[in-house]
């Protein structure tokens, strides 16, 4: 993947949620800031502008000038903590956001000599925060706004983006989703508990939490689930699963990788199904 920086805009007054710390609010077991820093968790350096808070991984920490500025002072303030020549901006509430479209816009800035790429919401609404800028005409213009409007603060980013060549990427429905309100935060919430994701969801929450690194294949855990349930008893699933994961990390002095854990599910389904067939034989 192309180098770059990234910037996560976690301040502002969150007044349609009644004030409450927004980057903090919790979908899907992990707080929004969480959520989309692990969309750019490859960014040579994550900067935050911000209140400091815990995080699941390292950041530097810094504020727009003055605190509540709005997001082109917020900008102008992380900008001055990269060094990459490309910087991904993002607002802190994108509960969705996931990696794929963070590298659909370094994709399509790095094509020719454009400035930069942003996303565009399925209204054709240009999203200047889930977007990549490169660094020098970024500077370039923020130095000049800051110079003709005596500062940066209250600036709507229009004027950022109006100055600037930029793609335009057309993500996913979901990829630009913001929470500004408790209706959105109910929606995001009922979103990741749909079928066709709660799994994934539920698997990511809990590495997160636990603190692994680990490409699960939930598929053959499943079906291992299903085989010890149906040929022992039901209360074997789990049981036979959390051994599974323990004999896993023994196999790989405490790492756990892919590969142990699969190997130990194939052994574990095999005794399963012999299992079964004992009881089934006469």
């Amino acid at each position: 993947m192309t180098a770059y920086d990234a910037i996560v805009l976690a301040g502002g007054a969150a007044k349609r949620l009644g004030g409450a710390d927004k980057p903090a609010v919790r979908v899907g077991g992990r707080a929004l800031l969480d959520r989309v820093l692990a969309a750019c968790a490859d960014a040579a350096a994550t900067v935050v502008v911000g209140g400091r808070r815990p995080t699941t991984r390292a950041v530097t920490w810094t504020r727009e000038e003055p605190q509540g500025g709005g997001p082109l002072a917020a900008l102008g303030a992380g900008v001055r903590h990269t060094s990459a020549e490309r910087v991904l901006v993002l607002s802190a509430d994108l509960p969705f956001l996931r990696e794929s479209t963070v590298e659909a816009l370094l994709a399509a800035a790095g094509h020719g000599d454009r400035d930069g790429a942003l996303c565009v919401d399925q209204d054709g609404r240009d999203q200047p925060l889930v977007a990549v800028y490169r660094a020098e005409p970024l500077r370039r213009e923020l130095a000049l706004l800051a110079t003709e409007h005596g500062g940066l603060a209250g600036l709507p980013l229009r004027l950022l983006t109006h100055e600037l060549d930029l793609a335009r990427v057309e993500a996913g429905p979901l990829a630009s989703f913001d929470c500004d309100t408790w209706e959105d935060i109910a929606a995001a919430r009922a979103r990741i508990r749909e079928h066709g994701t709660v799994l994934d969801e539920w698997i990511t929450a809990v590495k997160n939490e636990l603190g692994i690194e680990l490409d699960v294949d939930t598929g053959v855990l499943l079906d291992l689930a299903r085989d010890a349930a149906h040929g022992v008893a039901r209360p074997a699933a789990p049981l036979t699963t959390f051994l599974v994961g323990y004999a896993a990390a023994k196999a790989s002095d405490g790492g756990g990788g892919p590969e142990a854990v699969a190997e130990a599910a194939r052994k574990a389904a095999a005794l399963a199904l012999r299992w079964a067939d004992e009881n089934e034989t006469p």
